[in-house]
């Protein structure tokens, strides 16, 4: 988003974190940290002791990048960059846009980090009560996650629905082979899910639903790919396909960079989102449109595609259902392809950044009070990014 909005015209300088992914680039715009770059291979995802006190630091950093720069909007990025943009807000003056992502409430008590789980939960409603009475306008990655905030008391004026997007040559040249013989696949059916372990993803239905497909298909197998290493999720999950009786058929992979991401897609042949409540849009479901992979997913997770178009779509929580369909697309390989080769059309005409920018930079005008610019329709890492627009 940042280095599109750049080639649009805009002065963009990202306020985050001393640490994250060295591989993760950010070609065109400006990047401010509290700190000396980090890299790390396996960042913490959700909230931590370090980051309550890198907040302060982010805030400071964020308020002296504004008056520095002569930054006109504060664009904070989900509730880290919220909150901070909030109180930066109040500090110098300038209109905020929050791009919401997620509610808290269907996330917080996942992270184990505040126990017992109802207080998680009751800070959670707060937080989502709290968060969205103060920005200017906000952004929500989908449809349902807009609806949320309608329900709740939001003006349906201060909320567009603008989804996440996608980098067209991401995956157009994957290396799959390494890794074929690197697992010793031998042309066996590869199911396949990529994302963090965290308990909100639902990696207890994915299991439950490979078990299904099992049945049917004894020589598949599961590889379960994830960014970052999670020994407490995932010692639990390896304890469940114990019982389940799976286990010699899953392939536990953590963690990989960015870039091998698309060489791990090219070997599914059938990737699976199995998250059921997503008030925002799962990016692996991007990635999998992007990648071509035919697709099994539950409804909540199923975010801008259709039932047999370029999804599999199977009634939430119905882990029979999901293994059903995992079991279609690898013996049905013609709908596999269609829906496969229709996913990524979709993700290329609906979900490019360089049109995505557009609506945003309406956003940009509008909370300046400019003229809009004409346009077809109208508009509908974690820390705040702020832009001087031009």
């Amino acid at each position: 988003m940042s280095d599109t909005l750049v080639d649009m015209g805009h002065d963009v300088h990202i306020v985050t974190y001393p640490f994250g992914q060295e591989d993760i680039k950010v070609r065109r715009a400006k990047v401010h940290r509290t700190g000396s770059f980090r890299p790390e291979m396996n960042a913490k995802v959700g909230p931590s002791p370090e980051k309550f006190s890198l907040d302060f630091q982010l805030l400071r950093l964020l308020c002296g990048v504004i008056r520095r720069e002569n930054i006109d909007i504060i664009h904070a990025h989900n509730y880290e960059g919220a909150l901070i943009g909030i109180v930066a807000k109040w500090l110098t003056r300038r209109p905020l846009l929050y791009n919401a992502v997620n509610l808290m409430s269907d996330e917080l008590a996942g992270y184990n980090f505040i126990r017992p789980a109802w207080l998680a939960h009751g800070l959670a409603h707060g937080l989502d009560w709290f968060t969205p009475i103060f920005p200017d306008h906000i952004t929500a990655v989908s449809p349902e996650l807009r609806e949320w905030f309608l329900k709740n008391g939001v003006r349906a004026a201060k909320v567009d629905m603008v989804p996440a997007g996608i980098e067209p040559d991401l995956f157009d040249h994957p290396e799959p082979e390494k890794f074929r013989e690197q697992y010793q696949l031998d042309g066996r059916p590869v199911v396949m899910y990529t994302g963090v372990l965290n308990a909100f993803q639902r990696i207890d239905y994915l299991l439950a639903a490979f078990a299904v497909a099992l049945r049917q298909k004894p020589d598949a197998l599961l590889l379960v790919v994830s960014p970052l290493v999670s020994e407490t999720h995932e010692r639990a999950y390896r304890r469940q396909a114990q019982e389940l009786g799976i286990a010699d058929s899953v392939i536990w992979i953590s963690p990989h960079p960015l870039k091998d991401l698309p060489s791990y897609l090219a070997l599914a042949d059938v990737a699976v989102v199995p998250r059921p409540e997503c008030p925002g849009h799962p990016v692996k479901l991007l990635n999998y449109m992007l990648a071509g992979r035919p697709i099994v997913s539950f409804a909540g997770g199923a975010k801008g595609v259709r039932h047999l178009h370029d999804v599999y779509i199977v009634p939430n929580r119905n882990t029979e259902a999901l293994g059903q369909g995992i079991i279609t697309l690898l013996n049905d390989r013609a709908l596999a392809a269609k829906l496969g080769a229709n996913a990524r059309a979709t993700v290329l005409a609906n979900f490019d950044w360089r049109q995505i920018c557009v609506k945003i930079e309406c956003i940009y005008d509008r909370l300046l009070a400019l003229p809009t610019k004409a346009t077809d329709s109208p508009p509908n890492q974690s820390g705040p990014f702020a832009a001087r627009v031009r």
